[in-house]
């Protein structure tokens, strides 16, 4: 009887394409459910390849032994989690000097003119964001497959696929919001100065997005290819040369002129070329029939693996437009009925209270990773300790964590600008996020837990309730049909929060996430 993967054999089975295609959407699921809440996400886009360096490789994680006391479970998380959290606290050191940067800028309006402008751009290039973290991340799972299976070709085919539509998904949004950006910040109820402040830099940013599209194909090639740390090492590059030509061309240092939020747009863009500069001269070196391999006149001719890009990427942008549509919501909210003030306490918030999120999101990826191991070696208890375990350690670190970031709230925003009104707005909502830290670091945890087990679309729907049924509603009533003060909007933000927590939590308790893949 001939062996079952002897190459002559001529009984041998072709690989089932579609049944790759199955798994490798599945892959590209869990990994954008891992990517967290996008409200969450790297605030600035020159952090946005920094930021993939804290999805774990599931794969090459060591499988524990199921007897473990609680002092080696916590080991284990933190071990597995620390990369996670000193990635994301680089991501966000990143973002708030550029916040910082930006928030001194002065003018007649102060600087909540430029940090609000900022906040707009910013909402709008997570739609893009969103799309190409799940085109990158099914390019990872289609490429890893045929590297797996020694098929270089494949392996190619599905670079170039992923090129091609990156591409296109960028520059159909791009188009859309460039065609009338403008309008499209005035329809989320920006002030005629704002919009004047903005619209260079929204049009800078969005339009670079078609070269971060390139270094984010790239750079999810290397990693298919079990390469993480040179996609790091350019990241890093990427996000110190965006540093640096926000302090040159922002405040007109070294002879250069003082261009303000128009330099911090020039300095994102000049960021993204640079990466594409490097990532270019790096595929170029790499053998054109290895796996990795890429010329450019590949993405001008049909891919047989095209459609397989999109049937793969496709659940995962369409998620992620669910979620970033809410925000927009809530954006919309703050903007329309609370003004200039509120956008800029919101930009400059969100990235300052990040860091006390970071431990939860460490935690999440960790306790996905080993509730994962421990169901696939059919220990349940085990599963259900880790989770339990590591919510606790999340629930330990955001309680002192929320409290400091209380207290100090005031101190810490004079950190970020100068402007008395911003600082005075930033303190209601940066108590708001500090009573919220304990439910957001929660529901990060045991949605971790639920996607070891294979269930995403628990936490999907906790995050769709929280935001469609409770925190955009609540902001409308208090806002529009109340029309209280902006501190009832904080707070539902807050509550949706609390539901996600509180769902997740009746989830875990039911037990019923351990079976989602029997």
């Amino acid at each position: 009887m001939a062996r079952p993967d002897n190459p002559n054999n001529p009984d041998r089975r072709e690989p089932d394409r579609s049944s790759d295609g199955q798994a490798a959407a599945h892959e590209v699921e869990a990994e954008i459910e891992e990517l967290g809440d996008p409200e969450t996400g790297p605030t600035l886009p020159a952090t946005t390849l920094a930021a993939r360096g804290t999805i774990p490789d599931h794969a090459t994680a060591r499988p524990t032994s199921r007897r473990q006391p609680a002092s080696g479970l916590t080991r284990e998380i933190v071990h597995l989690g620390w990369p996670v959290m000193l990635s994301q606290g680089l991501v966000s050191i990143a973002g708030l000097v550029d916040r910082a940067m930006i928030g001194r800028l002065g003018g007649e309006a102060g600087s909540a003119v430029p940090l609000a402008a900022v906040g707009y751009a910013t909402q709008f290039f997570f739609l893009i964001q969103s799309a190409l973290f799940a085109v990158g991340l099914a390019c990872v799972a289609l490429m890893a497959r045929a590297i797996g299976a020694g098929e270089p070709e494949r392996s190619r085919q599905a670079l170039s696929a992923s090129m091609q539509i990156a591409l296109g998904v960028t520059l159909v949004f791009s188009a859309l919001m460039l065609a009338a950006p403008a309008q499209l910040m005035g329809l989320l109820g920006a002030e005629p100065e704002v919009v004047e402040a903005g619209l260079p830099y929204l049009q800078l940013v969005v339009g670079s997005s078609v070269l971060l599209a390139i270094t984010l194909t790239f750079d999810s090639a290397l990693r298919a290819d079990r390469n993480t740390r040179t996609p790091m090492l350019i990241a890093l590059v990427i996000t110190a040369v965006k540093l640096v030509g926000n302090y040159l061309l922002i405040f007109g240092e070294l002879g250069l002129p003082r261009l303000g939020l128009v330099g911090a747009g020039i300095a994102t863009a000049i960021s993204h070329a640079i990466g594409v500069v490097i990532y270019v001269v790096l595929f170029a070196r790499r053998r054109g029939d290895g796996a990795t391999g890429f010329r450019w006149r590949s993405i001008l001719s049909r891919s047989p693996l095209t459609a397989q890009v999109i049937r793969v990427a496709a659940p995962g942008i369409l998620e992620r437009v669910i979620l970033n549509l809410s925000l927009l919501s809530y954006f919309w909210v703050l903007s329309r009925y609370y003004g200039t003030l509120a956008v800029a306490a919101y930009t400059v918030g969100v990235p300052l209270l990040s860091f006390s999120w970071i431990p939860g999101s460490g935690y999440a990826q960790s306790c996905a990773t080993l509730v994962g191991q421990r169901l696939g070696a059919g220990d349940r208890a085990g599963a259900r300790a880790t989770g339990v375990r590591a919510s606790q350690l999340a629930l330990a670190t955001a309680i002192p964590l929320g409290v400091l970031f209380g207290l100090f709230r005031f101190p810490l925003a004079r950190i970020f600008t100068d402007d008395a009104a911003v600082i005075e707005a930033l303190g209601p909502f940066m108590l708001a996020l500090a009573v919220g830290q304990p439910f957001l670091q929660l529901h990060f945890t045991l949605g971790g837990a639920h996607r070891g087990a294979g269930d995403t679309m628990t936490p999907l729907i906790a995050a769709s309730v929280g935001n469609w049924l409770l925190r955009v509603p609540l902001a409308c009533l208090f806002a529009i049909v109340l029309e209280a003060d902006v501190v009832w909007v904080w707070y539902a933000l807050v509550i949706d929060h609390a539901s996600r927590a509180a769902l997740l939590l009746w989830s875990f308790h039911r037990g019923r996430w351990m079976s989602r893949l029997d």
